[in-house]
């Protein structure tokens, strides 16, 4: 059984047959959630790239659980130098795949930035083409419409979770013509009204979507979950 958990943002839960996992965590600066991260379980992390919203708890989080990240070769490098011990890191590069416990987790590309918190390179950002439980799940994470997309699509998705909040991302335009491009069973939009920013109209879209495609919407509120 997987759970998915939309935490708010970019971050989210993925609890698979009791297996905690937990994407890009983001917890105490997130406006999106009052979720802890001193109360959050983890076995795995997976970091997509080096913005501060998508790595800001990656460290406490390790230190205090001994999850182990999975991540580029910089930012794994980088998390060497925050004190996390080798034997908790894992590193991975796009299109690079591994048969994680709980999991075959491929990089994916992703079309944004990656520069860490400190000013360090950050390497490639990343999405995550999740392989578990007889499912296929895809996290597109930061990044701008691009035509590979199509070839994740071919995987045959059960779940795809896609920015719309435009300005860093995807807006709901380019949104759409992703989903028409993954052809997922079910989608669920993230990194959208955090700030004003990055405000959007989440229901909006989901009509869109599910007029022009086979897709359904999930919009879930920060917190909100749902079973494959």
């Amino acid at each position: 059984m997987i759970k998915y958990t939309f935490i708010g943002h970019g971050t989210h839960l993925l609890d698979i047959n009791g297996t905690k996992v937990v994407i890009d965590p983001f917890f105490g600066d997130n406006p999106a959630t009052d979720v802890s991260v001193d109360d959050v379980a983890a076995d795995y992390i997976l970091v997509s790239h080096g913005h501060f919203d998508h790595i800001a708890d990656a460290v406490s989080l390790a230190k205090r659980t001994g999850a182990t990240v999975i991540s580029n070769f910089e930012i794994c490098g980088w998390l060497g130098k925050q004190g996390i011990p080798e034997s908790q890191i894992h590193a991975q590069h796009i299109g690079g795949g591994f048969n994680h416990p709980f999991g075959y987790v491929k990089l994916t590309i992703a079309h944004h930035g990656s520069q860490l918190p400190d000013g360090s390179d950050g390497g490639s950002p990343a999405g995550f083409l999740i392989t578990t439980d007889g499912k296929k799940l895809y996290f597109a994470c930061d990044t701008g419409l691009f035509p590979g997309m199509l070839l994740y699509g071919n995987e045959g998705l059960d779940l795809a979770v896609i920015p719309i909040g435009d300005n860093f991302t995807m807006g709901p335009d380019d949104a759409l013509l992703a989903v028409k491009r993954l052809s997922p069973k079910t989608v669920v939009p993230c990194h959208y009204n955090t700030w004003p920013l990055i405000e959007q109209d989440a229901h909006a879209w989901k009509s869109r979507v599910e007029k022009a495609t086979e897709a359904k919407v999930a919009v879930l509120d920060p917190g909100g979950s749902l079973e494959l």
